[in-house]
């Protein structure tokens, strides 16, 4: 078994890279693990490097990211802790198996969304881009944040049941707001991914990662 990095146990896939392409970190919704969303990184960007860290908080079970009160309601102080703690992750994987920590772009569905919208609001410089599926508002920053043309998908459901699109929409505006170049896509769709999502994520993400 991999050994853990700052604690998360994880999987990396080295893939066949070509100079310049991002190394994709993925992050799993509540109940995942570092296998779940491999297939969709390939799916996104096939023959890129993923790390892909599994969540060190359980629920009832299931890991995940960080700690809830209750579902829309973040425990803050532990999710701050827990962002700093992914924050730490990336540059030390980066130096174990020999990625640019400078170019590494998150995709996050839910839970892992949320995390990685934390991560870019609270430490600006740690990620190259993001893809968010249904994130939700992880917490409002206290001072401005500044992530100038830092390319930001945010897939949104208009019928999700758990993330009100008010939030979602207030998501996209802080991310904006922050100088982020946001591409906000929303679908007659719940949580889930729908089919067609992922072919049009991975030409926006070429598009606006090309070396």
């Amino acid at each position: 078994m991999t050994e853990p990095i700052e604690g998360f146990f994880h999987r990396f896939e080295a893939g066949t890279p070509v100079p310049g392409w991002p190394t994709l970190l993925m992050l799993h919704g509540t109940g995942g693990n570092e296998q779940d969303l491999l297939p969709l990184g390939r799916a996104l960007w096939p023959g890129a490097a993923m790390i892909s860290p599994r969540g060190q908080v359980l629920e009832r079970g299931m890991p995940r990211f960080f700690r809830r009160l209750a579902e829309g309601v973040f425990d803050l102080e532990d999710l701050a802790a827990r962002t700093d703690q992914l924050g730490r992750f990336i540059p030390a994987a980066a130096r174990q198996y020999g990625f640019d920590p400078k170019r590494v772009v998150a995709v996050g569905f839910s839970n892992g969304a949320n995390v990685a919208a934390s991560l870019m609001l609270k430490h600006p410089r740690a990620l190259a881009g993001a893809v968010l599926y249904r994130a939700m508002v992880p917490f409002e920053p206290s001072a401005p944040v500044r992530i100038p043309g830092t390319p930001v998908w945010l897939g949104a459901g208009r019928f999700d049941p758990i993330i009100p699109a008010a939030n979602a929409e207030r998501l996209g505006q802080l991310l904006s707001s922050s100088g982020a170049r946001v591409k906000m896509d929303w679908r007659e769709a719940g949580h889930h991914l729908t089919p067609e999502e992922v072919p049009e994520t991975a030409k926006w993400l070429r598009e606006s990662l090309r070396p």
